[in-house]
């Protein structure tokens, strides 16, 4: 009865809108006496990923919600490939893919897009930043938008503009990260700013009506289509509403204020004839005792949970046997979802005790969704539905809870949301360093460390300078080298022993860089190796200091034959790097001829360069060492020294070292080395000079220098100063 009248009523007054919401005021008075029946209306959704059926429904979001989209517009994958491989190692091609394709994301305008989640992952991070390779553009749907330029290109004139709908471009994609394929995406879609309206949900379909009903601490909420009655149930469900169709327009209210009774209803009109309820009291009354509409719990998307579904139950737990869960595709905070929940238990338990009620007057207080009084009954009561008889009005009352749902504290439970953090630029440097023994010793040992400040970085492609243009080389990886500069100059040393007075003070890149203390059996087996400058060198122990300053002590200088650096020294500002299993290894045959590295990361508006310092080391002997002079009783001198070889980095003691040339053959020189006076080349560790020979030196050449150096095979040795002539 109730249905039919009121759908009658509002259709005559507010159209077919008014038909629907005058259904929606009914549909409960008939559920208690028709039984009732499954409502289908907007659902909650396990964050449902994008799609591309066609005839799917675009949703209208409002607020901030996290939501999938459809995919409407795609090109083919586009393949690149990438060689890898080097030092000894086989040489392996990869396979990487790229794609264009846009996504519908609403179909009503929007403010902007926040976050991104590809495969649960982020792929956009809330700075804007993607996480791979590509370009994002977005369209918020306004009237006046124009086509896409790339959507445009492949479609021709025929391509739309989509106005009135809120779509994305992704172009040029990389999907590496997602087995080469396109992710399931979600989108944190920004609608509106501030909280949910009921105003701006009801906009599109009713203009005219008036909107007295807030949706307190509502952040989101979507519409996922359908008739505009099922949405309005879902949203009463949770935040009750009444309507009065009594007017010329519609009038939406909070079907559960705050406030007391209006008016109180004057005594009950009886009537003695048998068709009419109540007879010779005008009133009859009914309560369902049925715990089973009474729902336990509420679902919902939980904002401090990236909008992933949460549940809170009504009083804090589970109820035995089957519970009736509400599901709300809103976004609320877990507080507030409790708050609603017990509200909604507290509604639905009272709201089994129904009144039919009949009056002898028409007074214009009483309309539907309106709070009385009764006497004789406790408690205020809301109006349902009414119907002019020839008797007089009849009422259908609801009985309203004493107290809305208690506010509690609430947790949305454990999250485990991904890192958001912004991809920084690249940081390169490149070096050759000193042969270390492994693979063959006439390969260059030439790397690249690839760095950033922060740990959003994901690393970069490395390409070397050939020609002026650049050339693809290598892949750097994730991890981020260890990478920094000398806060402090480093005073020169001998390199003889570890030198436990001396301490160098590094400034790392990054804060959340870390160095680690070794014990000197450590060392010997060559761990915490350091790049500073052209020097390579080993430290013990490492002390934070504090905002990405270190303290580097128990240092052994001049490794792998960098002793002429170490007499050097080291002035501050110096790079410095950790040799480690981080750096990467490039291969020679593709660098050819050139000494320019760069590379190119998500985060790098253009390519990074670096000139790769010391070129060929890895192929200069080491200089020999213990030189000394012996003098002998005919007056002849012999001058003699020890050799050391390329890639024997430890000392083997009285053993020979090996020697990792074709050949052994030193040049010794008197006077400049770049400039030397007079030259004597021997196959062995040692140049014997006569008595005149001597004395010849003696005379002309007094207090000049004699030193030696070994010729390798691809280069010269420093120089060793041996003894000065006297």
């Amino acid at each position: 009865m109730a249905t039919l009248v009121l759908t009658a009523v509002g259709t005559a007054i507010g159209g077919p809108i008014g038909g629907a919401i005058g259904s929606l005021i009914g549909s409960q008075l008939d559920g208690a006496v028709f039984g009732g029946g499954s409502r289908e209306g907007p659902r909650l959704q396990e964050l449902a990923v994008t799609t591309s059926s066609y005839g799917m429904p675009i949703p209208r979001h409002f607020g901030t919600m996290r939501a999938a989209g459809s995919i409407i517009w795609a090109t083919d994958l586009v393949e690149s490939s990438d060689e890898s491989g080097g030092k000894g190692q086989p040489t392996m091609t990869t396979f990487s893919y790229s794609i264009s394709f846009a996504v519908a994301l609403a179909s009503r305008p929007i403010s902007s897009i926040g976050r991104i989640w590809a495969d649960g992952n982020l792929l956009r991070g809330g700075a804007g930043d993607l996480k791979v390779g590509g370009s994002f553009r977005l369209y918020t749907g306004e009237g006046d938008q124009q086509p896409d330029p790339l959507i445009a290109a492949d479609k021709g004139a025929e391509c739309p503009a989509f106005r009135g709908m809120a779509y994305c471009v992704f172009e040029d994609l990389q999907l590496a990260d997602y087995g080469n394929r396109i992710p399931a995406l979600t989108f944190e879609i920004v609608a509106d700013d501030g909280e949910v309206t009921l105003r701006s949900i009801l906009s599109a379909k009713s203009q005219h009506d008036t909107v007295d009903r807030t949706l307190d601490d509502l952040q989101g909420y979507s519409d996922g289509g359908g008739p505009l009655r099922y949405m309005l149930e879902t949203v009463d469900r949770i935040y009750p509403m009444a309507c009065d169709a009594s007017g010329a327009h519609l009038t939406f209210f909070d079907a559960h204020p705050s406030s007391e009774a209006v008016v109180r209803l004057p005594e009950a009109a009886i009537d003695q004839s048998a068709e009419s309820f109540g007879a010779t009291s005008g009133r009859t009354s009914q309560r369902r005792a049925d715990a089973t509409d009474v729902p336990s719990g509420l679902r919902y998307y939980d904002v401090d949970r990236d909008f992933q579904s949460g549940l809170q139950r009504a009083d804090g737990r589970a109820q035995p046997g089957r519970n009736h869960i509400l599901e709300f595709p809103g976004a609320l905070a877990a507080v507030k979802a409790h708050e609603l929940a017990n509200d909604a238990a507290e509604r639905a338990n009272w709201s089994q005790e129904r009144l039919a009620y009949r009056v002898a007057e028409l007074d214009p207080d009483l309309g539907p969704g309106r709070l009385v009084a009764i006497d004789g009954r406790p408690g205020n009561w809301r109006i349902e539905a009414w119907e002019w008889r020839e008797n007089g009005l009849e009422l259908e009352l609801l009985r309203m809870p004493y107290r809305r749902g208690a506010v509690v504290a609430s947790d949305a439970g454990t999250s485990l949301p991904p890192k958001d953090v912004i991809a920084s630029p690249t940081r390169l440097m490149a070096f050759e360093l000193p042969w270390d023994g492994q693979g063959s010793p006439d390969q260059r040992q030439i790397f690249a460390a690839a760095s950033a400040v922060t740990s959003g970085w994901t690393g970069a492609g490395l390409y070397a300078e050939q020609s002026g243009s650049l050339v693809a080389i290598a892949g750097t990886g994730s991890r981020r080298c260890i990478t920094g500069r000398t806060a402090a100059p480093l005073r020169p040393s001998t390199s003889l022993i570890i030198d436990r007075r001396t301490a160098l003070d590094v400034q790392l890149d990054s804060d959340d860089f870390a160095l680690f203390s070794v014990i000197l059996e450590d060392l010997a087996n060559g761990a915490n190796r350091a790049l500073v400058g052209d020097e390579v060198l080993q430290f013990c122990h490492a002390q934070r200091l504090g905002g990405g300053l270190w303290r580097l002590s128990g240092l052994l200088r001049g490794r792998g034959g960098t002793e002429h650096e170490a007499l050097a020294g080291a002035a501050s500002g110096v790079p410095f790097c950790l040799l480690d299993q981080k750096l990467t290894g490039l291969d020679p045959a593709k660098i050819g001829a050139s000494n320019i590295i760069a590379a190119i990361g998500v985060a790098d508006s253009e390519p990074v360069i670096a000139t790769i310092s010391t070129p060929r080391r890895s192929l200069k002997p080491l200089s020999p060492v213990h030189g000394k002079t012996v003098r002998a009783a005919d007056g002849s001198t012999r001058l003699c020294w020890r050799r050391r070889s390329r890639g024997a980095w430890h000392w083997q003691g009285q053993v020979d070292v090996p020697l990792n040339e074709q050949f052994e053959h030193y040049e010794v020189g008197l006077g400049d080395p770049g400039r030397p006076i007079r030259m004597w080349e021997t196959n062995t560790c040692s140049l014997m000079l006569d008595p005149a020979e001597y004395a010849s030196l003696q005379t002309d050449f007094g207090g000049t220098p004699f030193w030696v150096r070994q010729i390798g095979t691809h280069d010269r040795s420093e120089p060793l100063f041996l003894t000065n002539v006297s």
